[in-house]
């Protein structure tokens, strides 16, 4: 597949809104408010951002811009009905950014909607489960092998073809389809439920497929985290897994103006997610065990880690978007399966390589 290269950023912004669209009765239909999250993707023309390696902030900068009017303001002043999804409608309208991809508003942690250029929206809610379970099909001496627990993470993904509607999936729907499920596995041991023998991420989120696909047709993706470093995703018929670390380094950016602080080393503590995708092992229950990827990686994580990144050998500029390419480089040997690479120098901000199929949407 053609590989593709995105750069991200994202923003906060705090405000108040009705959202009357909702039924009676429903409490957002009060006067209430939050800290958003708005998240933006674009495919940049090169030097985009005024040199090589100033895109990211540049796209950040015009987010910030293009947010302003919203900031500690009523909404419902600017829009009739701010959801989340008309929130990003509204946003790409402002936003004089060229490849302009996918714009995403956060109104918490736990839920938001990403809507592309069709007006199509993927909305997604997340859900806790604090759980025990172990992997039956391990070798000898594997930890997992042994009983333990998780706070489980798992996020529900929903299509819609928006057009000209207020809303996508509402949030209650998930949260009344979910219930059910969160009864039966949460403070629970998973290997004694039917179906969840051998309780790996990728078993879980295919479980949660079959159980919620028929309620809910527009289901897309169904992601499980087994901690906040790792997890795997499922639609249907393709497996995902990522794995995230951070990484301590240090960089300059040469080809930053002249007095720029960027021309200086300076550094920032990046999260960097791998994701791979590859066919169900049916004994293991897994694609790829989440602990050899940490191992495959490790000898590229001591290159990046705790290193002045500007002085890596093939590496002619530290910028986020020549990272992930040598990253992909590096890996490629050890790593077949690895299809995409996000790379965040502040949160939200960075670059995402993708060259698999289809794309889930993971909280930043």
């Amino acid at each position: 597949m053609t590989e593709r290269l995105l750069y991200t950023a994202a923003a906060v912004f705090e405000a108040a809104r009705k959202v009357s669209v909702l039924p009676a009765g429903h409490r957002s239909r009060r006067l209430h408010g939050h800290s958003f999250t708005a998240k933006i993707r674009a495919a940049l023309p090169a030097g985009w951002g005024g040199f090589h390696g100033g895109e990211v902030d540049a796209l950040r900068d015009a987010l910030c811009h293009a947010l302003a009017p919203l900031d500690y303001r009523h909404l419902n002043d600017t829009l009739e009905q701010p959801t989340d999804e008309n929130l990003a409608r509204w946003l790409r309208q402002q936003l004089a950014v060229p490849g302009l991809d996918t714009i995403g508003i956060q109104s918490t942690a736990h839920e938001g909607a990403d809507l592309d250029g069709t007006q199509h929206a993927h909305v997604w809610r997340r859900y806790l489960l604090q759980s025990a379970h172990r992997l039956p099909n391990v070798g000898p001496g594997h930890k997992c092998g042994r009983v333990h627990g998780h706070g489980f993470e798992v996020i529900l993904h929903a299509d819609t073809d928006l057009d000209a509607q207020a809303l996508g999936v509402d949030y209650d729907r998930l949260d009344a389809l979910w219930a059910p499920i969160h009864a039966e596995l949460d403070h629970a041991f998973l290997n004694g439920i039917p179906g969840l023998e051998n309780p790996t991420s990728e078993i879980i989120s295919s479980w949660l497929w079959q159980r919620l696909k028929p309620e809910l047709p527009e289901l897309s993706w169904v992601t499980v985290y087994e901690t906040g470093q790792c997890g795997a995703s499922y639609d249907g018929e393709h497996y995902r897994i990522w794995k995230e670390v951070t990484l301590d380094s240090a960089l300059c950016l040469p080809a930053a103006p002249a007095g720029d602080p960027r021309r200086r080393v300076h550094g920032h503590t990046y999260t960097l997610r791998l994701h791979l995708s590859a066919p169900l092992d049916q004994v293991m229950g897994w694609t790829v065990d989440f602990g050899d990827v940490k191992e495959l990686f490790a000898p590229i994580f001591a290159a990046l880690d705790h290193q002045p990144l500007h002085e890596l050998a093939g590496l002619a500029q530290a910028d986020a978007a020549s990272l992930v390419r040598w990253i992909r480089n590096a890996a490629a040997p050890t790593l077949p399966q690895l299809d995409r690479i996000d790379l965040y120098q502040t949160r939200g901000c960075g670059a995402i390589l993708c060259w698999g199929g289809r794309e889930m949407a993971l909280p930043i």
